[in-house]
């Protein structure tokens, strides 16, 4: 079987290097890389890192709005899809990235299968909540990492080719745990001692871009007496200057520029608490046992939230400072909600199953 798996930001890079270390042992696969993610920080030293291997196609879209993103991305991948002839498209995530292949593919009548299929926040003023539904929506094949997740496309009335398989997100964090507390020296280099220091991630648009969301974020990052390792988005550090709220964020938190995968990970296991506005973290957190304070009103990870090591505190600053100084999540509450490290295995085997199911009966 021919996969062309499509890729454009780091989330997606973690999780198809598991996928693909698995797929390439039965199958071919070409990566198409969209540029999403364009700065090398945030690019090239996740496939470096993760043993990735060099896209088969960089189509260097870049950042844009999001209709000449995806504009862009539909037109450019429906060209390689044409040349490569693949049996099946593989997406990931939420991103403008994943609708444009999704639809890439589908105009095309080329099997679509979506990795972490049925995720949903319920707000569709987020434009990954939108990517999210339309994506399963035109896909033929579908990976969901939970049972809420198949519950969430029962609701919408998909159902069949439905498939939980974990989520792949721990597959590579089992994987690269244990290399990142032997290579990185993150912990050392900002003179940093385990449990000792907070970490934030921002760069949701309804943070970044709502210039009064941000100075609450920074208002409470400033109040609290803790060390706070903030690795900086280059939109996030943009917009900070553009508010002028960047030299006093600097002044009461330690900024980094992006972190590699192995860094990061290091970064937070040994964390004492998550402060974030992204999704994955949010899981990768629950995963590792970190407490999880996340900035924005809802979840698509609510399971994180049910066992209560995750809370929404919005862009509350009382709210933020209050949990950050009060919450303790129970370890007793806490499960193996998103599988045992077998999600990879689990995807390619239902791939593998539908390709010769198709040949089969076509």
């Amino acid at each position: 079987m021919k996969v062309a798996s499509i890729l454009g930001v780091r989330p997606q890079f973690v999780k198809a290097s598991v996928v693909s270390r698995e797929l390439r042992k039965k199958h071919e696969e070409i990566l198409i890389h969209t540029g999403q993610h364009y700065d090398s920080q945030m690019n090239k030293v996740f496939f470096e890192q993760l043993n990735i291997p060099e896209p088969d196609y960089h189509l260097n879209i870049g950042s844009g709005n999001h209709g000449y993103q995806t504009g862009e991305m539909l037109k450019k991948i429906e060209e390689v899809l044409i040349k490569e002839k693949p049996d099946l498209v593989l997406t990931y995530g939420d991103t403008n990235s994943t609708l444009a292949g999704a639809l890439a593919a589908s105009k095309l009548h080329i099997e679509t299968a979506h990795v972490e299929s049925g995720l949903r926040s319920f707000d569709r003023s987020m434009p990954e909540e939108v990517n999210r539904i339309l994506t399963d929506h035109c896909s033929d094949i579908l990976f969901c990492p939970t049972q809420n997740a198949v519950d969430n496309l029962k609701r919408e009335g998909v159902t069949e080719n439905v498939h939980i398989t974990g989520d792949v997100m721990v597959d590579s964090l089992l994987y690269n745990r244990e290399i990142a507390e032997n290579r990185s020296t993150i912990l050392s280099d900002l003179g940093l001692k385990s449990k000792g220091y907070l970490v934030a991630t921002i760069h949701r648009a309804s943070n970044t871009d709502d210039e009064g969301n941000l100075k609450n974020i920074v208002d409470a990052f400033s109040e609290l007496n803790e060390t706070i390792i903030f690795p900086l988005h280059p939109r996030t550090e943009k917009l900070l200057k553009r508010y002028g709220l960047y030299d006093r964020l600097k002044s009461s938190v330690i900024l980094t520029q992006p972190l590699g995968f192995l860094e990061f990970i290091k970064l937070m296991n040994h964390a004492k608490m998550m402060l974030t506005d992204s999704g994955g973290v949010q899981k990768e957190a629950y995963v590792l046992k970190v407490p999880c304070l996340t900035l924005r009103e809802n979840t698509e990870w609510i399971e994180t939230v049910e066992d209560g090591w995750n809370v929404l505190v919005g862009t509350d600053k009382e709210k933020i400072v209050k949990m950050v100084r009060e919450f303790q999540p129970l370890l007793e509450n806490h499960r193996d909600r998103f599988g045992d490290g077998d999600a990879s295995k689990n995807i390619v085997s239902n791939l593998s199953q539908a390709f010769l199911n198709h040949f089969k009966y076509h």
